[in-house]
């Protein structure tokens, strides 16, 4: 068996930079997640794809990231945390290179599999690596940085893309990612500990398998859901049966993971403790409201009153800001009061601002309208992210601290995604009904032999998130009447549909900030806690 110190050792006596260093890489992969969707337009006409190539390039590295969280956070228990981080970090470059080669959209597409394969492997090693370095005292801190990061890059995305797009072409959105991973890389091996858990080397296949079977199902599902109508695939598969096949797998997963005696993929004994089984239900409630911000805010600008991507992400950026500032103080609040009451404030925090957005959107507001709801959001927000990380790995074995991570970054993955796919279904059906509506008010100021065109065009920008286009053959006249009353009758029903949408999510953020009251008080720090050891303090198991 290895040996393991009883007492903490000083893994790293600058945890701070080697927390700076890692943090590249793990906002390299978040980045990676929101950059492309800017691109869609340009990588249709550069590389003479279909849409639905390019959303399987959008959505492959989502699907490829967010299956194998659980398999690489456990790989890092056993290999080390810096070698993952290394592999990862290594095969992201690699991919983002071979990406901006691509000469085809299949040869994209793969190279993408490889990005969310890299950003997999190295994202659950930055959490493990915090529980590692840092002693607990601080480490509210060190999360702080981390939700910063979390809050920060989804907006960051638009912004880069539609700078780097005007500027230098689709391209150099994956291009830019291979200096920057390849001094990431340098600074690792030169800085960052070598680190593992003094666990044995073995791999539960069998737990792989399942768990990668089980979330790939679920997230499959999710994502193409809308694609195809939430019905059938292919023959008799169909959405739904994908689904349920995914939570059937995960549940035999469990059930594989309680008959291990050796060392499972995912110990169960991890949700023992109070605070990880808590903190993962309130990050998946949290995800599965939070979500819908960005998702409604982006349409709104984008399709309603018809900001660029770069525009859009500019409106978006204070709340970022405010978002990564208010992390770091976060952080430090938790330090000193816990992470549960911080917790509470921000998410109670987050439904009032979706409440303020709510009154001020409409279908003449701009971002001066929305500021204030952005604002209260953008505090909320920083005042969330970290604490929530804390909370959940509270009293977390720092030997076990890989698996933990890949499980809290999987749960929050799919309450994500299921957020948008229901939040999305929640926009389409309400925007339908206020469309029509908004359709029939205005179809009396148009000739009569274009109103109910122009009410069935306008219904059906329900399902584009787009205003109605005039058919051909009008006169400029009427072309530009019907497109005026088009955008009117779009602007004023998504309105209507967004207040609905954020006052849905309001409520489950109202949910998540209730289930922080199942987290127990903080507890004053009496000993120090067993920890990860450096390779070398380790005997190593044959």
């Amino acid at each position: 068996m290895p040996h393991v110190s009883s007492a903490e050792p000083p893994v790293t006596q600058r945890p701070w930079p080697v927390l700076g260093i890692l943090s590249v890489g793990f906002f390299m992969s978040l980045l990676d997640g929101t950059i492309v969707n800017i691109a869609v337009p340009a990588l249709i006409h550069g590389l003479d794809a279909s849409y639905d190539q390019v959303l399987w390039v959008v959505d492959a590295y989502l699907l490829v990231f967010s299956v194998l969280l659980i398999s690489t956070g456990r790989l890092g228990d056993m290999f080390g945390y810096r070698r993952l981080y290394l592999i990862g970090i290594s095969l992201f470059t690699v991919a983002s290179a071979l990406c901006g080669l691509a000469g085809s959209p299949a040869q994209l597409l793969a190279a993408r599999v490889l990005q969310g394969l890299g950003g997999a492997l190295l994202f659950p090693q930055v959490i493990s690596s915090i529980l590692t370095i840092f002693p607990p005292r601080l480490r509210g801190r060190a999360f702080g940085v981390f939700g910063a990061i979390v809050g920060f890059a989804p907006i960051v995305g638009p912004i880069a893309g539609g700078f780097v797009l005007a500027h230098l072409g689709w391209r150099w959105i994956f291009f830019i990612n291979v200096p920057v991973g390849v001094v990431t890389a340098v600074l690792t091996l030169r800085y960052a500990p070598a680190m593992r858990s003094g666990r044995t080397h073995r791999l539960d296949l069998t737990g792989v398998a399942l768990a990668t079977a089980g979330v790939a199902g679920i997230v499959f599902g999710l994502i193409e859901g809308e694609r195809y109508g939430w019905g059938t695939i292919a023959g008799p598969i169909s959405i739904a049966s994908v689904v349920i096949a995914g939570f059937v797998l995960l549940g035999l997963f469990v059930v594989w993971q309680h008959a291990q005696r050796g060392e499972p993929l995912m110990p169960l004994s991890l949700f023992a403790g109070r605070a990880f089984a808590v903190g993962n239900w309130v990050g998946f409630v949290f995800q599965l409201g939070m979500i819908g911000i960005a998702l409604v805010l982006v349409l709104h600008l984008q399709m309603a009153r018809g900001y660029s991507p770069l525009q859009t992400g500019l409106v978006l950026l204070p709340g970022a800001v405010l978002t990564a500032i208010g992390s770091a103080y976060a952080g430090r609040l938790s330090d000193k009061i816990g992470g549960r009451y911080v917790l509470m404030a921000g998410m109670t925090l987050l439904a009032v601002g979706l409440l303020v957005l709510a009154l001020t959107a409409g279908p003449h507001s701009g971002a001066g309208h929305l500021l204030p709801g952005l604002i209260i959001i953008g505090v909320a927000s920083g005042a969330t992210f970290a604490p929530l990380q804390q909370a959940t790995m509270d009293g977390v074995d720092p030997r076990l601290a890989g698996a933990a991570s890949g499980v809290s970054g999987t749960t929050r993955q799919i309450g994500g995604v299921l957020g948008t796919a229901v939040l999305g279904a929640v926009l389409s059906t309400r925007l339908s009904s206020a469309l029509h509506d908004e359709a029939v008010e205005r179809a009396s100021r148009l000739p009569a032999d274009l109103r109910t065109e122009f009410i069935e065009n306008t219904t059906a920008g329900a399902r584009r998130f787009s205003p109605p286009a005039p058919p051909d053959g009008l006169t400029p006249a009427k072309t530009a009447l019907f497109e005026r009353l088009g955008k009117e009758a779009f602007a004023a029903g998504f309105a209507d549909a967004m207040h609905v949408t954020l006052l849905a999510s309001a409520a489950v953020l109202v949910l998540a900030a209730l289930c922080c009251l199942l987290f127990r008080p903080p507890r004053k720090e009496t000993a120090p806690q067993a920890g990860a050891v450096p390779e070398a303090e380790i005997t190593p198991h044959d």
